[in-house]
């Protein structure tokens, strides 16, 4: 008789948990099987984590674990690890480490040889590449860009220069911002909107960039984005992109 695996209790070890970008729903068994048998939970923000525990009914120990503290949580995190200790660590949504905090921890962890194990979940980047229906099976991510003016409008020219879609998330408050961007070094780009992925109000569409400025003129954006960029033309031109990177204000660094 084979032995089957009792999911009650992970082995000990840092447990990278992938939560949903928006339905609650849209969490793993397996996900669900660690949170419950976890003797810590790291969450970027516990009183969103606190939502999705209070769903399901688990009741594990928080940490906030972000950007902001995540310096002084490593030691701490690593005793408790060493003792034996089954350790989640989750987001606001979506992986651990991908355009979210995650990275440091893992670091440290391999540098300590304690085991890590990712109990993957939804990622907003490929439903959005999914639901856009792309011939292309290439492409590049780049997370959240800057937010200041000059540094984003480089780190644009950056991805554009690879000549293949580029996936981007960004915040409603600071969507035209980078649209603009887009039509000043690639004025020719379609650009995928994904608006508030598998929530109540998800929308998402092409439009060329110039038809997603005119239609968020009319309409204040809402909800958190994922865009994809596609130029018809070749790769942004070299000279193009060293333009960007000498002059961030330069106003004009067409494709091709």
């Amino acid at each position: 008789m084979t032995a089957v695996e009792d999911p009650a209790k992970p082995d000990a070890g840092l447990y990278l948990v992938g939560t949903p970008i928006g339905n609650l729903g849209d969490i793993t068994v397996r996900a669900l099987e660690v949170l419950r048998s976890a003797d810590l939970i790291l969450a970027e923000d516990t009183r969103i984590t606190r939502r999705l525990l209070d769903r399901y009914d688990i009741h594990a120990p928080m940490w906030s674990y972000h950007k902001f503290n995540e310096a002084g949580r490593i030691d701490p995190v690593l005793d408790r690890l060493r003792g034996g200790a089954v350790v989640a660590l989750v987001t606001d949504s979506g992986m651990p480490g991908v355009s979210d905090p995650g990275a440091r921890m893992v670091r440290a962890c391999r540098e300590a040889e304690i085991p890590i194990t990712a109990a993957p979940g939804p990622s907003a980047v490929a439903t959005a590449i999914a639901l856009a229906g792309l011939d292309e099976t290439a492409f590049v991510f780049g997370g959240f860009p800057p937010v200041k003016p000059g540094k984003r409008k480089k780190a644009l020219a950056r991805l554009l220069a690879a000549g293949c879609p580029v996936v981007v998330y960004e915040s409603p408050y600071r969507v035209t911002k980078l649209l603009k961007d887009v039509q000043t070094l690639c004025p020719d780009a379609d650009v995928f909107v994904a608006r508030e992925l598998t929530k109540k109000f998800e929308e998402t569409g092409w439009k060329t960039v110039e038809g997603w400025l005119d239609a968020f003129a009319t309409k204040e954006p809402r909800g958190e984005f994922a865009l994809i960029i596609q130029s018809h033309q070749e790769a942004l031109s070299t000279t193009a992109f060293e333009r960007e990177e000498d002059k961030s204000e330069n106003p004009s660094a067409p494709c091709g």
